[in-house]
Protein backbone atom coordinates (compact mmCIF):
# COMPACT_ATOMS: atom_id res chain seq x y z
CA UNK A 1 0.00 0.00 0.00
CA UNK A 2 1.24 3.25 -0.84
CA UNK A 3 -0.38 5.41 2.08
CA UNK A 4 -2.75 5.29 4.81
CA UNK A 5 -4.44 8.03 7.25
CA UNK A 6 -2.77 6.78 10.16
CA UNK A 7 1.12 7.61 9.38
CA UNK A 8 0.00 10.97 7.78
CA UNK A 9 2.40 13.21 9.92
CA UNK A 10 4.51 10.60 11.55
CA UNK A 11 8.49 11.12 10.87
CA UNK A 12 9.71 8.79 8.10
CA UNK A 13 11.80 6.28 9.00
CA UNK A 14 15.10 5.89 7.53
CA UNK A 15 15.24 1.58 5.63
CA UNK A 16 17.24 -0.48 7.44
CA UNK A 17 20.59 -0.77 5.67
CA UNK A 18 20.44 1.74 3.34
CA UNK A 19 22.38 4.59 2.82
CA UNK A 20 20.43 7.63 3.94
CA UNK A 21 18.30 9.63 1.06
CA UNK A 22 18.83 13.08 2.72
CA UNK A 23 15.47 14.24 0.45
CA UNK A 24 13.14 11.72 2.13
CA UNK A 25 15.21 10.38 5.59
CA UNK A 26 15.07 13.69 7.80
CA UNK A 27 11.49 15.09 6.47
CA UNK A 28 8.12 13.67 7.50
CA UNK A 29 5.84 12.00 5.80
CA UNK A 30 3.77 14.05 4.06
CA UNK A 31 -0.05 14.22 4.84
CA UNK A 32 -2.84 13.26 2.21
CA UNK A 33 -3.02 16.79 0.33
CA UNK A 34 0.82 17.16 0.39
CA UNK A 35 1.46 13.62 -0.85
CA UNK A 36 -1.09 14.15 -3.68
CA UNK A 37 1.02 17.38 -4.64
CA UNK A 38 4.31 15.23 -4.28
CA UNK A 39 2.74 12.85 -6.97
CA UNK A 40 1.89 15.60 -9.23
CA UNK A 41 5.47 16.90 -8.93
CA UNK A 42 6.54 12.90 -9.75
CA UNK A 43 4.86 12.57 -12.63
CA UNK A 44 5.59 15.92 -14.20
CA UNK A 45 9.16 15.32 -14.12
CA UNK A 46 8.41 12.08 -15.25
CA UNK A 47 6.89 13.27 -18.31
CA UNK A 48 9.46 15.89 -19.04
CA UNK A 49 11.94 12.98 -19.06
CA UNK A 50 10.02 10.62 -20.82
CA UNK A 51 9.46 13.44 -23.73
CA UNK A 52 13.20 14.35 -24.01
CA UNK A 53 14.36 10.36 -23.29
CA UNK A 54 12.00 9.52 -25.85
CA UNK A 55 13.41 12.05 -28.54
CA UNK A 56 16.93 9.81 -28.57
CA UNK A 57 15.66 6.42 -28.75
CA UNK A 58 13.99 6.59 -31.21
CA UNK A 59 17.01 7.28 -33.16
CA UNK A 60 18.68 4.42 -32.27
CA UNK A 61 15.58 2.13 -33.80
CA UNK A 62 15.80 4.26 -36.71
CA UNK A 63 19.48 4.26 -38.05
CA UNK A 64 21.35 1.28 -35.95
CA UNK A 65 20.14 -1.10 -39.03
CA UNK A 66 21.60 1.68 -41.80
CA UNK A 67 24.75 1.97 -39.03
CA UNK A 68 25.70 -1.59 -39.10
CA UNK A 69 25.65 -1.92 -43.12
CA UNK A 70 27.99 0.99 -43.05
CA UNK A 71 29.94 -0.54 -40.68
CA UNK A 72 30.51 -3.71 -41.17
CA UNK A 73 29.67 -3.62 -45.04
CA UNK A 74 27.40 -6.23 -45.34
CA UNK A 75 22.99 -6.50 -44.73
CA UNK A 76 23.60 -9.95 -43.42
CA UNK A 77 24.85 -8.18 -40.05
CA UNK A 78 22.35 -5.33 -40.25
CA UNK A 79 19.69 -7.04 -37.47
CA UNK A 80 22.65 -7.26 -34.92
CA UNK A 81 22.76 -3.47 -33.67
CA UNK A 82 18.89 -3.21 -32.76
CA UNK A 83 19.80 -7.16 -31.05
CA UNK A 84 22.05 -5.39 -29.12
CA UNK A 85 20.28 -2.59 -28.21
CA UNK A 86 17.38 -4.90 -27.04
CA UNK A 87 19.89 -6.95 -25.26
CA UNK A 88 21.64 -4.19 -23.10
CA UNK A 89 17.91 -2.84 -22.47
CA UNK A 90 16.93 -6.58 -21.10
CA UNK A 91 20.23 -7.14 -19.17
CA UNK A 92 21.04 -3.69 -17.43
CA UNK A 93 17.04 -4.00 -15.72
CA UNK A 94 18.56 -6.26 -12.89
CA UNK A 95 21.55 -3.69 -12.25
CA UNK A 96 19.29 -0.81 -12.13
CA UNK A 97 17.00 -2.19 -10.82
CA UNK A 98 18.88 -3.81 -7.69
CA UNK A 99 20.57 0.19 -7.94
CA UNK A 100 16.77 1.67 -6.94
CA UNK A 101 15.95 -1.08 -4.51
CA UNK A 102 18.70 0.30 -2.15
CA UNK A 103 19.30 3.79 -2.94
CA UNK A 104 16.31 5.20 -4.73
CA UNK A 105 14.62 5.48 -8.16
CA UNK A 106 16.83 8.55 -8.80
CA UNK A 107 19.89 7.07 -8.68
CA UNK A 108 19.09 4.41 -10.95
CA UNK A 109 17.31 6.54 -13.66
CA UNK A 110 19.81 9.09 -13.81
CA UNK A 111 22.69 6.10 -13.94
CA UNK A 112 20.57 4.42 -16.62
CA UNK A 113 20.63 7.46 -18.62
CA UNK A 114 24.55 8.20 -18.37
CA UNK A 115 25.15 4.93 -19.54
CA UNK A 116 22.87 5.30 -22.53
CA UNK A 117 25.12 9.06 -23.45
CA UNK A 118 28.15 6.83 -23.16
CA UNK A 119 26.75 4.02 -25.85
CA UNK A 120 25.62 6.61 -28.41
CA UNK A 121 28.81 8.12 -27.71
CA UNK A 122 30.62 4.60 -28.29
CA UNK A 123 28.63 4.37 -31.39
CA UNK A 124 30.04 7.22 -32.81
CA UNK A 125 33.48 6.61 -32.69
CA UNK A 126 32.69 2.98 -33.77
CA UNK A 127 30.93 4.68 -36.82
CA UNK A 128 34.51 6.92 -37.25
CA UNK A 129 36.66 4.16 -37.42
CA UNK A 130 34.35 1.48 -38.88
CA UNK A 131 34.82 -0.86 -35.80
CA UNK A 132 31.78 -3.15 -36.00
CA UNK A 133 32.24 -5.12 -32.41
CA UNK A 134 32.74 -1.56 -30.87
CA UNK A 135 29.27 0.00 -32.39
CA UNK A 136 27.31 -3.52 -31.01
CA UNK A 137 29.18 -2.59 -27.50
CA UNK A 138 27.79 0.97 -28.06
CA UNK A 139 24.10 -0.01 -29.15
CA UNK A 140 24.42 -2.58 -25.79
CA UNK A 141 25.00 0.63 -23.39
CA UNK A 142 22.61 2.59 -25.45
CA UNK A 143 20.17 0.31 -24.97
CA UNK A 144 20.23 1.42 -21.19
CA UNK A 145 18.20 4.71 -22.13
CA UNK A 146 15.16 2.53 -23.24
CA UNK A 147 15.51 0.51 -19.88
CA UNK A 148 15.27 4.02 -17.90
CA UNK A 149 11.99 5.28 -19.91
CA UNK A 150 10.46 1.53 -18.97
CA UNK A 151 11.50 2.03 -15.41
CA UNK A 152 10.09 5.31 -15.18
CA UNK A 153 6.45 3.72 -15.64
CA UNK A 154 7.02 2.53 -12.42
CA UNK A 155 8.18 5.05 -10.12
CA UNK A 156 4.98 7.06 -11.40
CA UNK A 157 3.27 4.89 -9.36
CA UNK A 158 5.35 4.94 -5.98
CA UNK A 159 2.91 7.38 -4.73
CA UNK A 160 -0.07 6.88 -6.45
CA UNK A 161 -3.07 5.96 -4.80
CA UNK A 162 -3.86 2.16 -5.64
CA UNK A 163 -6.82 2.74 -7.24
CA UNK A 164 -5.03 5.73 -9.14
CA UNK A 165 -1.99 3.80 -10.28
CA UNK A 166 -2.87 2.86 -13.65
CA UNK A 167 -3.35 5.86 -14.48
CA UNK A 168 -0.30 7.57 -13.03
CA UNK A 169 1.41 4.66 -15.54
CA UNK A 170 -0.39 5.65 -18.17
CA UNK A 171 0.65 9.32 -18.01
CA UNK A 172 4.37 8.60 -18.20
CA UNK A 173 3.52 5.91 -20.98
CA UNK A 174 1.56 8.56 -22.67
CA UNK A 175 4.52 10.84 -23.05
CA UNK A 176 6.39 8.50 -24.88
CA UNK A 177 4.16 9.51 -27.68
CA UNK A 178 6.11 12.96 -28.36
CA UNK A 179 9.63 11.88 -28.67
CA UNK A 180 8.42 8.36 -30.76
CA UNK A 181 6.86 10.94 -33.28
CA UNK A 182 9.51 13.67 -33.36
CA UNK A 183 12.58 11.38 -32.87
CA UNK A 184 13.12 9.93 -36.14
CA UNK A 185 11.90 12.66 -37.89
CA UNK A 186 14.92 14.91 -35.86
CA UNK A 187 17.52 12.33 -37.29
CA UNK A 188 18.19 14.04 -40.48
CA UNK A 189 18.66 17.37 -39.77
CA UNK A 190 20.79 16.10 -36.91
CA UNK A 191 23.06 14.07 -39.31
CA UNK A 192 23.57 16.81 -41.43
CA UNK A 193 24.59 18.80 -38.84
CA UNK A 194 28.14 16.95 -39.19
CA UNK A 195 28.37 17.67 -42.92
CA UNK A 196 32.08 18.39 -43.43
CA UNK A 197 33.28 16.60 -40.51
CA UNK A 198 34.78 12.85 -39.70
CA UNK A 199 31.40 11.96 -38.64
CA UNK A 200 29.38 9.88 -40.83
CA UNK A 201 25.88 11.25 -41.73
CA UNK A 202 23.69 8.67 -39.85
CA UNK A 203 25.98 8.44 -36.94
CA UNK A 204 26.04 12.32 -36.00
CA UNK A 205 22.42 11.94 -34.42
CA UNK A 206 23.95 9.03 -32.20
CA UNK A 207 25.94 12.86 -31.03
CA UNK A 208 22.72 14.13 -30.57
CA UNK A 209 20.84 11.57 -28.29
CA UNK A 210 23.91 11.87 -26.35
CA UNK A 211 23.32 15.23 -25.35
CA UNK A 212 19.49 14.58 -24.74
CA UNK A 213 20.57 12.02 -22.53
CA UNK A 214 22.74 13.74 -19.97
CA UNK A 215 20.16 16.72 -20.35
CA UNK A 216 17.18 13.72 -19.25
CA UNK A 217 19.89 12.49 -16.22
CA UNK A 218 20.60 16.05 -15.09
CA UNK A 219 16.71 17.42 -14.94
CA UNK A 220 15.56 13.97 -12.60
CA UNK A 221 18.98 14.42 -10.90
CA UNK A 222 17.78 17.78 -9.90
CA UNK A 223 14.20 17.87 -9.72
CA UNK A 224 13.11 14.19 -8.25
CA UNK A 225 13.43 14.95 -5.18
CA UNK A 226 12.42 13.59 -2.39
CA UNK A 227 12.64 10.72 -4.26
CA UNK A 228 9.29 8.49 -4.78
CA UNK A 229 10.43 5.02 -3.76
CA UNK A 230 12.04 6.14 -0.76
CA UNK A 231 9.44 8.33 0.26
CA UNK A 232 6.92 5.39 -0.63
CA UNK A 233 9.25 2.90 1.48
CA UNK A 234 9.06 5.28 4.40
CA UNK A 235 5.54 4.80 5.09
CA UNK A 236 5.66 1.48 4.60
CA UNK A 237 5.35 -0.67 7.98
CA UNK A 238 8.58 -0.97 9.89
CA UNK A 239 8.83 -5.05 10.09
CA UNK A 240 8.96 -4.61 6.22
CA UNK A 241 12.01 -2.74 5.97
CA UNK A 242 14.89 -5.11 6.34
CA UNK A 243 17.39 -5.40 3.40
CA UNK A 244 16.44 -9.15 3.20
CA UNK A 245 13.05 -8.03 2.07
CA UNK A 246 14.26 -5.81 -0.72
CA UNK A 247 16.91 -8.29 -2.35
CA UNK A 248 16.14 -10.04 -5.82
CA UNK A 249 15.55 -12.95 -4.43
CA UNK A 250 12.38 -11.85 -1.86
CA UNK A 251 11.35 -10.36 -5.68
CA UNK A 252 11.19 -13.47 -7.17
CA UNK A 253 9.69 -15.31 -3.40
CA UNK A 254 6.98 -12.45 -3.91
CA UNK A 255 6.29 -13.05 -7.86
CA UNK A 256 6.08 -17.60 -6.61
CA UNK A 257 3.82 -16.79 -3.95
CA UNK A 258 1.20 -14.67 -5.83
CA UNK A 259 -0.68 -15.76 -8.92
CA UNK A 260 -1.40 -12.57 -9.85
CA UNK A 261 1.63 -11.64 -9.80
CA UNK A 262 3.00 -14.35 -12.22
CA UNK A 263 -0.11 -13.12 -14.51
CA UNK A 264 1.06 -9.64 -14.11
CA UNK A 265 4.57 -11.19 -15.26
CA UNK A 266 3.21 -12.89 -18.15
CA UNK A 267 0.65 -10.25 -19.56
CA UNK A 268 4.00 -7.91 -19.96
CA UNK A 269 6.06 -10.11 -21.66
CA UNK A 270 3.57 -11.95 -24.12
CA UNK A 271 2.09 -9.14 -25.20
CA UNK A 272 5.23 -7.49 -25.70
CA UNK A 273 6.52 -10.35 -27.30
CA UNK A 274 3.31 -10.60 -29.83
CA UNK A 275 3.72 -6.63 -31.24
CA UNK A 276 7.34 -7.14 -31.45
CA UNK A 277 7.61 -10.13 -33.68
CA UNK A 278 4.69 -8.85 -35.81
CA UNK A 279 5.86 -5.51 -36.33
CA UNK A 280 9.20 -5.97 -36.86
CA UNK A 281 8.17 -8.66 -40.01
CA UNK A 282 5.25 -5.97 -41.09
CA UNK A 283 7.67 -3.35 -43.27
CA UNK A 284 8.99 -7.06 -45.01
CA UNK A 285 5.72 -8.40 -45.88
CA UNK A 286 4.13 -4.59 -46.64
CA UNK A 287 7.14 -4.48 -49.27
CA UNK A 288 6.23 -7.52 -50.34
CA UNK A 289 2.93 -6.11 -51.65
CA UNK A 290 4.25 -3.33 -53.80
CA UNK A 291 4.54 -0.72 -50.14
CA UNK A 292 6.72 1.87 -51.04
CA UNK A 293 9.20 3.19 -48.07
CA UNK A 294 6.54 6.21 -47.19
CA UNK A 295 3.22 3.94 -46.80
CA UNK A 296 5.49 1.73 -44.55
CA UNK A 297 6.28 4.49 -42.51
CA UNK A 298 2.53 5.74 -42.22
CA UNK A 299 1.73 2.50 -41.41
CA UNK A 300 4.03 2.35 -38.67
CA UNK A 301 3.33 5.65 -37.37
CA UNK A 302 -0.31 4.55 -36.67
CA UNK A 303 1.27 1.66 -35.31
CA UNK A 304 3.02 3.59 -32.68
CA UNK A 305 0.21 6.16 -32.37
CA UNK A 306 -1.78 2.97 -30.68
CA UNK A 307 0.94 2.14 -28.99
CA UNK A 308 1.14 5.34 -27.02
CA UNK A 309 -1.13 8.08 -27.39
CA UNK A 310 -4.47 5.91 -25.93
CA UNK A 311 -2.08 4.69 -23.27
CA UNK A 312 -4.42 7.43 -20.62
CA UNK A 313 -7.56 5.23 -21.86
CA UNK A 314 -5.77 1.93 -21.14
CA UNK A 315 -5.05 3.14 -17.35
CA UNK A 316 -8.83 4.99 -16.74
CA UNK A 317 -9.97 1.58 -17.98
CA UNK A 318 -7.81 -0.51 -15.53
CA UNK A 319 -8.44 1.76 -12.49
CA UNK A 320 -12.21 2.16 -13.20
CA UNK A 321 -13.18 -1.72 -14.42
CA UNK A 322 -9.95 -3.18 -13.07
CA UNK A 323 -6.54 -4.91 -13.96
CA UNK A 324 -8.15 -8.21 -14.88
CA UNK A 325 -10.69 -6.95 -17.45
CA UNK A 326 -7.90 -4.89 -19.56
CA UNK A 327 -5.82 -7.65 -19.31
CA UNK A 328 -8.61 -9.90 -21.43
CA UNK A 329 -8.99 -6.74 -23.44
CA UNK A 330 -5.35 -6.67 -24.44
CA UNK A 331 -5.73 -10.73 -25.24
CA UNK A 332 -8.48 -9.71 -27.61
CA UNK A 333 -7.06 -6.60 -29.39
CA UNK A 334 -3.74 -8.32 -29.98
CA UNK A 335 -6.04 -11.54 -30.85
CA UNK A 336 -7.82 -9.19 -33.62
CA UNK A 337 -5.35 -7.30 -35.09
CA UNK A 338 -3.35 -10.72 -35.83
CA UNK A 339 -6.11 -11.74 -37.52
CA UNK A 340 -6.13 -7.96 -39.45
CA UNK A 341 -2.52 -8.28 -40.30
CA UNK A 342 -2.24 -12.00 -40.83
CA UNK A 343 -5.10 -12.02 -43.26
CA UNK A 344 -4.47 -8.52 -44.90
CA UNK A 345 -2.33 -9.90 -48.22
CA UNK A 346 -1.92 -7.18 -50.34
CA UNK A 347 -4.58 -4.97 -48.55
CA UNK A 348 -2.48 -2.53 -47.23
CA UNK A 349 -5.51 -0.56 -45.48
CA UNK A 350 -6.16 -3.80 -43.33
CA UNK A 351 -2.20 -4.23 -42.73
CA UNK A 352 -2.45 -0.35 -41.05
CA UNK A 353 -5.98 -1.28 -39.45
CA UNK A 354 -4.18 -4.93 -37.93
CA UNK A 355 -1.21 -2.81 -36.17
CA UNK A 356 -2.84 0.43 -34.96
CA UNK A 357 -4.88 -2.24 -33.03
CA UNK A 358 -1.64 -4.13 -32.42
CA UNK A 359 -0.64 -1.28 -30.78
CA UNK A 360 -3.30 -0.02 -28.85
CA UNK A 361 -3.47 -4.16 -27.26
CA UNK A 362 0.05 -3.98 -26.61
CA UNK A 363 -0.75 -0.65 -24.48
CA UNK A 364 -4.06 -2.69 -22.84
CA UNK A 365 -1.51 -5.01 -21.92
CA UNK A 366 1.53 -3.28 -20.50
CA UNK A 367 -0.62 -0.47 -18.81
CA UNK A 368 -2.73 -2.99 -16.72
CA UNK A 369 0.04 -5.38 -16.01
CA UNK A 370 2.38 -2.97 -14.79
CA UNK A 371 -0.38 -2.15 -12.81
CA UNK A 372 -1.35 -5.37 -11.39
CA UNK A 373 2.59 -6.49 -10.99
CA UNK A 374 2.68 -3.41 -8.34
CA UNK A 375 -0.43 -4.57 -6.89
CA UNK A 376 0.32 -7.76 -6.21
CA UNK A 377 3.88 -7.74 -4.53
CA UNK A 378 4.82 -6.00 -1.08
CA UNK A 379 6.04 -2.32 -1.47
CA UNK A 380 10.04 -3.63 -0.47
CA UNK A 381 9.80 -6.41 -2.97
CA UNK A 382 8.66 -4.04 -5.79
CA UNK A 383 11.99 -2.43 -7.75
CA UNK A 384 13.43 -5.93 -7.68
CA UNK A 385 10.11 -7.45 -9.46
CA UNK A 386 10.06 -4.62 -11.50
CA UNK A 387 13.52 -4.84 -12.68
CA UNK A 388 12.87 -8.93 -13.02
CA UNK A 389 9.46 -7.88 -15.16
CA UNK A 390 11.71 -5.38 -17.26
CA UNK A 391 14.00 -8.50 -17.82
CA UNK A 392 11.99 -11.23 -18.86
CA UNK A 393 9.78 -8.79 -21.39
CA UNK A 394 12.93 -7.62 -23.28
CA UNK A 395 14.57 -11.15 -23.39
CA UNK A 396 11.20 -12.33 -24.62
CA UNK A 397 10.86 -10.03 -26.98
CA UNK A 398 14.25 -10.34 -28.49
CA UNK A 399 13.71 -14.20 -28.83
CA UNK A 400 10.20 -13.51 -30.51
CA UNK A 401 11.94 -10.60 -32.74
CA UNK A 402 14.46 -13.18 -33.97
CA UNK A 403 12.38 -16.26 -34.48
CA UNK A 404 9.74 -14.02 -36.49
CA UNK A 405 12.36 -13.80 -39.36
CA UNK A 406 12.84 -17.40 -39.58
CA UNK A 407 8.78 -17.97 -39.51
CA UNK A 408 8.01 -16.29 -42.29
CA UNK A 409 11.08 -17.13 -44.18
CA UNK A 410 9.48 -20.74 -43.60
CA UNK A 411 5.73 -20.16 -43.55
CA UNK A 412 4.86 -16.70 -44.21
CA UNK A 413 3.83 -13.61 -41.97
CA UNK A 414 0.64 -15.05 -42.09
CA UNK A 415 1.73 -18.17 -39.95
CA UNK A 416 3.92 -15.63 -37.98
CA UNK A 417 0.32 -13.73 -36.54
CA UNK A 418 -1.51 -16.94 -36.42
CA UNK A 419 1.71 -18.12 -33.86
CA UNK A 420 1.50 -14.64 -31.92
CA UNK A 421 -2.19 -15.18 -31.37
CA UNK A 422 -1.83 -18.27 -29.83
CA UNK A 423 0.80 -17.43 -27.56
CA UNK A 424 -1.95 -14.86 -25.86
CA UNK A 425 -4.28 -18.44 -25.21
CA UNK A 426 -2.15 -18.90 -21.92
CA UNK A 427 -2.25 -15.44 -20.93
CA UNK A 428 -6.19 -15.23 -21.29
CA UNK A 429 -6.57 -18.83 -19.75
CA UNK A 430 -4.77 -17.23 -16.36
CA UNK A 431 -6.33 -14.13 -16.29
CA UNK A 432 -9.69 -15.79 -16.25
CA UNK A 433 -8.27 -18.20 -13.73
CA UNK A 434 -7.25 -15.23 -11.66
CA UNK A 435 -10.62 -13.82 -11.73
CA UNK A 436 -11.59 -16.39 -8.95
CA UNK A 437 -10.67 -14.87 -5.86
CA UNK A 438 -8.57 -17.27 -3.40
CA UNK A 439 -8.00 -16.47 0.35
CA UNK A 440 -5.41 -14.30 0.66
CA UNK A 441 -5.43 -12.24 -2.69
CA UNK A 442 -6.46 -8.65 -2.61
CA UNK A 443 -9.32 -7.38 -4.19
CA UNK A 444 -8.71 -5.16 -7.21
CA UNK A 445 -8.32 -1.55 -6.54
CA UNK A 446 -11.24 -0.23 -8.83
CA UNK A 447 -11.97 3.36 -8.64
CA UNK A 448 -14.38 5.84 -9.10
CA UNK A 449 -13.20 7.05 -12.35
CA UNK A 450 -12.66 10.61 -11.35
Amino acid sequence: MTTTDKTAGKPAREPAGIPADKSTATAAIPGPDALRALQRRTSVVLVVSQILGGLGVPIGIALAPVLAVEVSGTEALSGLAPTASVAGTALLSIPLASLMTSRGRRPGLVLAYLIGALGAALVVVAAVFENFPLLLLGMAGFGAASSANLQARFAAADLAEPDRRARAISTVVWATTIGAVFGPNIAAPAGRAFTGTSIPETAGPFLWAAGIFLVTGLIVAVLLRPDPLLTARAMAPAESQSAQSRSLRAGVAAVAASSRARLALVTVAVCHTVMVSIMVMTPVDLGHHGADLELVGLVISGHIAGMYAFSPVMGWLSDRVGRLAVIGLAAGLLCLAALLAGTAGPSHAQTAAGLFVLGLGWSAGLVSGSALLTDSVPQPARAAVQGLSDLTMNSAAGIGGAAAGLIVAQAGYGWLNAIGACLLLPMAALALLATRSRPGDPPEPVGTGR
